[in-house]
């Protein structure tokens, strides 16, 4: 009967939600108050290299030879729409990984949740690459990665990324524009996240994986390496953890989670839906979705398509993306040898 009770909810909500999608009108932008730092989230590790702002807005993680930085909200939280307006680090990056994330990793170590926004450095002439995650219940062996180049230069000025997360879907942005949608799915099972996750920040050394599947390390001669986050900005349920429900009791939280997934940033307008298409079109190097190489079974959630499916090698790798030379003004395409050094680069990653 419980679980039929949530079913049933869960219809009413998204009913709900088509209805506020079909009769309002999309902000050019979300409105969502930013919090002090100090109010939500403290200090994970890194010590003095995690460096807050006098008026607490805004705080910088660096990289050095002696440790990264992160930080970590005080609550967990079950769903919500989590943001930050990230700048990353400038020239030569190659191996540095910045972070922005959910997780409960701490709580539960084998059985973990995990949406992520990995931002991967590049070499001298090289665009940072932007990589989102969805694990559930310790899915990381058959992980959901999906990997862009980014529209603009990050590291001029911040951008803003966001993710929403309900019982229902989950959508990635960049600015207002979203990147990805993933709609849960019967057959997903334990793999869509459904316990209650932190949020995470971090700035670390992934030389093993993050450029050119570990081909170029992190090289310290650059450092300290600079991250800064700001306009910080979480809207959610707070929960506990080993008992997976909200603090509030009684029919509070049903009414968070309505005013959640009827929120301008919960709804895929067609207008939306289109910027996204567009922007995988253009932007996406690499998505689980085509990579046939390693998943023999399709991803019951993907929406796949004949004449998108075209557009990928065997290995998920996009045969149309081009890359851009930094600082040059020109485009070139991707080397023959491209493909063989995805393929190293997806499966270490």
């Amino acid at each position: 009967m419980a679980a039929k009770a949530r079913f049933l909810l869960l219809t009413g909500l998204l009913a709900a939600a088509t209805w506020v999608c079909l009769s309002a009108v999309a902000a050019s932008a979300f409105d969502v108050p930013a919090v002090a730092f100090g109010d939500r989230f403290s200090p994970l590790f890194g010590d003095g290299n995690l460096v807050r702002s006098g008026d607490d807005r805004s705080v910088r993680l660096l990289l050095d030879r002696r440790s990264g930085s992160g930080f970590i909200s005080s609550d967990y939280y079950l769903h919500g729409f989590f943001s930050a307006s990230i700048k990353l680090p400038k020239d030569y990056t190659a191996g540095v990984v910045v972070a922005f994330y959910l997780s409960n990793g701490d709580v539960y170590e084998k059985t973990h949740d995990e949406l992520d926004f990995e931002f991967l450095g590049s070499r001298w002439g090289g665009q940072w690459r932007v990589q989102t995650n969805v694990y559930g219940n310790g899915s990381t062996s058959h992980g959901r990665e999906e990997r862009y180049l980014l529209p603009f230069d990050p590291t001029l000025e911040a951008h803003r990324y966001s993710v929403l997360w309900t019982p229902t879907h989950i959508i990635f942005y960049i600015d207002d524009t979203p990147i990805r949608e993933v709609i849960r799915h019967p057959d997903m099972g334990g793999d869509f996240p459904a316990k209650p996750m932190a949020v995470y920040a971090t700035i670390w050394d992934g030389s093993t994986w993050a450029t050119d599947g570990g081909k170029y390390k992190v090289n310290y001669k650059y450092a300290p390496f600079a991250s800064e986050f700001t306009d910080l900005a979480v809207v959610g349920s707070r929960a506990d953890p080993v008992l997976r429900v909200p603090r509030r009791g009684g029919g509070a939280d049903q009414e968070e989670l309505l005013g959640l997934m009827t929120a301008d940033y919960a709804l895929m307008t067609p207008q939306k839906r289109a910027a996204m298409r567009a922007f995988r079109a253009r932007h996406m190097t690499y998505t689980v979705c085509y990579d046939a190489v390693r998943y023999a079974a399709a991803f019951p959630e993907c929406d796949n398509s004949d004449e998108e499916r075209e557009a990928f090698w065997a290995w998920g790798e996009s045969k149309t993306v081009v890359m851009k030379t930094r600082g040059r003004g020109r485009r070139r395409g991707r080397k023959a040898g491209a493909g063989a050094r995805a393929r190293s680069d997806v499966a270490s990653s």
